[in-house]
């Protein structure tokens, strides 16, 4: 199919790290006439262009560069989030926004499910212990029977469902549509019923996205709300927990335990307690970073852009305002 439009790609990068410059971009510079900035130039490289790949998921540059941005029309996201793009100037312009949603889904799951296992078997005591060379027999958990919560009902959700469910675990969802019967989540709560479904489960899995809704939705009321031998696993984003809460809560035992792989500040500072407690595991936001989660990314928004030249439908567009892409959206 011959292409209808031509594009100019500002691809927003870090210096160095898993955000610097994408790989294979040979085959993005086969299609359109692409820029590639930091943040410090961002400004002055979006004069003229009409597409901007936000490949670095840390940056929020945008809100500050967009006055520059004149024929600015897409923005894509390297990440399933987007809220460091949608600024008030962003949210109230023509601008479409679209996510790398779909890639991370079964890795994000994998790890939680091993997280759960990790937990379950006590597999952080017996990696010490083995470091200490001592040798003390212990019994751990089962899963069959266990109830789990997933927050989050989009497809990383879903596949965290599918996963704990596998192992014999039932599972409620809990998100912005209820609904009795759902073939991943089994029962579909709403929001509003959140202090019930905690009581009951014996893990909290945290996979929404950031909204005014959910944003500190496990705060010391949620924590009080929750058994003491359950424990909280957070793969969404960090601000969906009241973090102070969450230490004091497990300073006191009012919960088992908890998995963390995103915080409010990234990376996490070296003062914060959460580092040196027995029954926390901190990963550094990892839990979708499979071997080739790069490569997909570029594949996702190189299948877009073709679209986009096209003058065919994206995939994923973001409904800016609320943030996240609404289900059953391509």
């Amino acid at each position: 199919m011959s292409q209808t439009r031509s594009a100019t790609v500002v691809v927003l990068h870090a210096h160095s790290g898993d955000t610097g410059k994408p790989p294979g971009t040979e085959a993005l510079e086969e299609l359109a006439e692409v820029r590639y900035v930091t943040e410090e130039g961002l400004a002055d490289a979006l004069p003229g262009a009409d597409v901007l790949l936000a490949w670095d998921f840390r940056s929020h540059a945008l809100a500050e560069a967009l006055p520059t941005a004149t024929e600015l029309r897409w923005v894509h996201a390297a990440s399933a989030g987007v809220n460091h793009l949608l600024s008030d100037r962003v949210k109230s312009s023509e601008l479409v926004v679209t996510n790398s949603r779909g890639v991370f889904d079964e890795p994000m799951a994998e790890y939680v499910l091993a997280l759960v296992l990790a937990f379950a078997k006590d597999l952080p005591t017996t990696l010490r212990l083995q470091h200490e060379r001592r040798w003390r027999h212990r019994e751990t958990e089962g899963l069959g029977g266990r109830r789990a919560l997933v927050a989050g009902t989009g497809p990383i959700g879903r596949a965290i469902g599918r996963k704990l469910a596998a192992v014999g675990m039932t599972v409620t969802g809990i998100g912005r549509t209820p609904r009795d019967e759902d073939p991943d989540l089994g029962r579909v709560l709403p929001m509003d019923r959140l202090p019930d479904a905690l009581s009951s489960a014996d893990w909290v899995v945290l996979a929404a996205p950031l909204t005014e809704d959910t944003r500190g939705m496990i705060d010391t009321a949620a924590l009080d709300a929750m058994k003491p031998t359950a424990r909280l696993i957070n793969v969404g984003r960090g601000p969906l927990v009241a973090q102070d809460d969450l230490v004091v809560a497990l300073r006191a035992g009012d919960i088992a335990g908890a998995a963390l792989d995103v915080f409010a500040d990234e990376p996490l500072p070296d003062d914060s307690p959460l580092w040196t407690m027995p029954n926390v595991i901190v990963s550094p936001h990892m839990s979708g970073d499979v071997v080739g989660w790069r490569a997909e990314l570029v594949a996702l928004f190189l299948d877009n852009l073709t679209r986009y030249l096209d003058g065919r439908p994206l995939r994923n567009v973001v409904d800016k305002q609320r943030g996240y892409v609404r289900e059953g959206a391509r």
